[in-house]
């Protein structure tokens, strides 16, 4: 069987601007799987969720790792602090690769989203000392200004792991309320010096994590060594991130010339809160402001194949999947054979050996109604 002929878009492959080429135009999103060992290093079971899931679209983001000891921002995530980390990231990347798929790797701080259980002496840390919106967190201290000047560093010493690694590169996760993101929001960063006061210092940690991985990526990758940035284009409170903020900082961002934007939605269809109007998509929004400078990366509750052709009809060339390669490993490779009829569409609570899921990750799908489809 060949591929139907409304789903070939997704099949062409696609040349970033550094000549990194992927086989096609689907992406793995990063996902959480809770199930790295407890220091930190990559465990056996996550190489085998990997190894079972990367065959099949044409680039692989992993979960995201933490780079320094105080932004581990859930149990069973692996790190990136230290260079004992580099032997089991290898592993990852070359389980990622070995059947064509480029491997990158998520890096980031939690900040004040990290549970105080999980730093070292409950020190949580943020932009400043603003109680998270999002979870039921400690109050998190403000960072001092060596502290941040010492966390710019870790991404980079991170992504220089990544390299040694053997990682395609490595995406800045400053998305889903997380520490580059407490920075950019008036929501979570009230301070009054270099690093917040205005929306053009708020942006200054952000963009100088940016500067830094490209630093580090620059003096230690020999080849094709990709950057991404990922974000979350608006938050619910107010004061918070509107569309009108995202737009800075595209702005901001395209002209560091990184490799890709990757947004963070829930749907691709979801229209804007405050800052742009409702004629267009976030999804058309983004891809309008900056789609001509970098390439953008659309996700969200892309389900079937039309789903995801519907995605790359906003313009964006690249279309994240996330959850329904939990569901079905083989979603790729069966739109690619014509036989997109058989993608597994519900969990069955026996199916945890046969989707090859680490415990914990199955446990928060079969206890979470709603998130996933789960049958009997």
């Amino acid at each position: 069987m060949s591929i139907n002929a409304a789903y070939k878009p997704l099949f062409e492959s696609f040349t970033f601007k550094n000549g990194t080429m992927l086989k096609n135009r689907i992406v793995m999103a990063p996902m959480t799987n809770f199930a790295s060992n407890e220091d930190g290093t990559v465990s056996e079971s996550e190489l085998a969720y990997y190894a079972r899931r990367a065959n099949g679209a044409g680039m692989v983001v992993t979960a995201c790792i933490y780079v320094s000891p105080n932004g581990k921002g859930f149990a069973g995530e692996f790190s990136g602090a230290s260079d004992d980390m580099v032997p089991g990231l290898a592993r990852l990347a070359s389980t990622i690769k070995q059947n064509g798929a480029k491997a990158i790797l998520q890096i980031f701080h939690g900040g004040r989203e990290c549970p105080p259980g999980l730093v070292p002496n409950q020190d949580v840390v943020s932009a400043s000392a603003v109680r998270s919106e999002q979870h039921d967190r400690a109050l998190p201290r403000a960072l001092r200004d060596e502290e941040i000047e010492a966390i710019i560093g870790h991404f980079g010493d991170t992504t220089r792991r990544a390299v040694e690694a053997g990682f395609d590169g490595v995406e800045i996760h400053g998305a889903n309320g997380y520490l580059l993101q407490q920075f950019y929001s008036p929501q979570s960063n009230v301070r009054e010096d270099r690093w917040g006061g205005s929306l053009e210092k708020r942006l200054s940690f952000p963009l100088a994590v940016v500067d830094e991985v490209k630093r580090a990526a620059a003096e230690h990758a020999s080849g094709e060594f990709l950057v991404g940035y990922r974000f979350s284009p608006e938050e619910a409170t107010e004061p918070g991130l509107t569309m009108e903020d995202t737009f800075k900082l595209l702005d901001a961002l395209s002209e560091k010339e990184l490799d890709y934007l990757h947004v963070s939605l829930n749907d691709f269809r979801s229209k804007p809160r405050r800052g742009a109007d409702e004629s267009k998509t976030r999804l058309e929004w983004i891809q309008e402001r900056v789609g001509a400078q970098v390439p953008v990366i659309g996700v969200g509750a892309v389900v079937t194949p039309e789903h995801a052709v519907e995605a790359l009809e906003t313009g964006v060339p690249l279309v994240a999947i996330g959850r329904e390669l939990i569901i079905e490993p083989d979603w790729v490779e069966k739109v690619a054979s014509g036989k997109q009829s058989t993608i597994r569409k519900v969990i069955q609570r026996t199916d945890q050996d046969e989707l090859v899921v680490p415990t914990p990750l199955w446990q928060a799908i079969v206890h979470s109604p709603g998130w996933f489809p789960v049958g009997d």
